[in-house]
């Protein structure tokens, strides 16, 4: 268990605050709304709410854990993401083998390149050797047909549920001249993912009117898009003391943040379409399962990691 040093403690404290008012407001709401719409749209905020809540605590146990922990945490949430998307694919009995492959021998061996720092393996396991594997065992079943569609399935969730996811902890090993306590740079990429997720809900529900894609993602409007990008970027150049950039470093590093976030959820929720649910799962009551939670950090994750590292080691 690690501890922290200030600038760690005001980003806790302001989740905290942050948290302890929504809930607050959305009570009193509760309280003084009695309209059938209303209390939909005010039900939906008090699950996303209490989402938030179980979110914002794993991955305060992220930070707390230190960099060892942030890594089996992150590993127990790829397995869970694995998991979710094997139960929506739902592959063939012949194809099970090499789901159990990826849950039990491919998953740990990354993360465990992740905590022996070992970038060089890292980077390109799954996207070099892995997807070349899972083609080559589903040959020796001798079943052809849906030969791409099956194997594209197991190679898009180890990428997107433990290859992009896995880039979070992955940022504890960087070592940035001048800089420490990388723990503030999860808890940046967090907040602003998550932050630019809250504003583009609120900035549609108050002034949406043109929706941007809206077989894939209704709730999803151009007043939401672009009021929640600017304002969370903004939000992100105001955090600029916690990184290590400069305010103006730190606006385009949470606009590129809250853009990729912003593609990462729309192209989850395309993943979900094309299976025909609205959820990934259910572990999280009321709303959905991990991918759901963490689709936007999908996206953000690994484009971050990459240009703090090329830019800033």
């Amino acid at each position: 268990m690690m501890s922290f040093d200030r600038e760690t403690l005001w980003l806790l404290s302001g989740v905290l605050g942050v948290l302890i008012f929504s809930s607050l407001i959305a009570f009193v709401l509760t309280k003084k709304n009695k309209s059938e719409a209303k209390l939909a749209t005010l039900k939906n905020l008090n699950d996303r709410i209490k989402a938030w809540w179980v979110m914002c605590g794993i991955f305060a146990l992220t930070v707390a854990g230190g960099e060892y922990g942030s890594v089996a945490l992150f590993a127990v949430l790829s397995f869970v993401a694995l998991r979710e998307f094997k139960m929506l694919i739902e592959p063939i009995a012949i194809d099970r083998w090499s789901w159990v492959i990826a849950l039990v021998v491919i998953l740990p061996l990354h993360y465990a390149m992740v905590a022996a720092h070992w970038y060089g393996m890292f980077s390109i396991f799954i996207p070099v050797y892995v997807f070349l594997l899972i083609p080559t065992l589903a040959t020796f079943t001798g079943e052809t047909g849906n030969f791409l569609a099956r194997t594209a399935k197991l190679q898009w969730a180890l990428l997107a549920g433990v290859y992009c996811l896995s880039h979070v902890p992955g940022l504890l090993m960087l070592e940035i001249p001048a800089y420490s306590g990388n723990e503030k740079l999860v808890l940046y990429l967090v907040i602003v993912t998550q932050i630019s997720d809250v504003l583009q809900y609120t900035f549609g529900k108050l002034f949406g009117r043109h929706k941007i894609a809206p077989n894939v993602s209704p709730n999803k409007t151009w007043a939401g898009f672009l009021g929640g990008v600017l304002s969370a970027s903004a939000i992100g150049a105001g955090l600029w003391w916690a990184t290590p950039f400069t305010p103006l470093q730190s606006f385009g590093m949470s606009l590129v943040i809250t853009l990729m976030g912003f593609a990462g959820g729309l192209t989850m929720s395309a993943v979900k379409r094309d299976a025909g649910v609205k959820d990934y799962g259910q572990i999280i009551k009321g709303h959905g399962g991990i991918l759901d939670r963490v689709d936007s950090l999908c996206f953000a994750a690994p484009i971050f990691f990459h240009i703090v590292r090329f830019y800033f080691t």
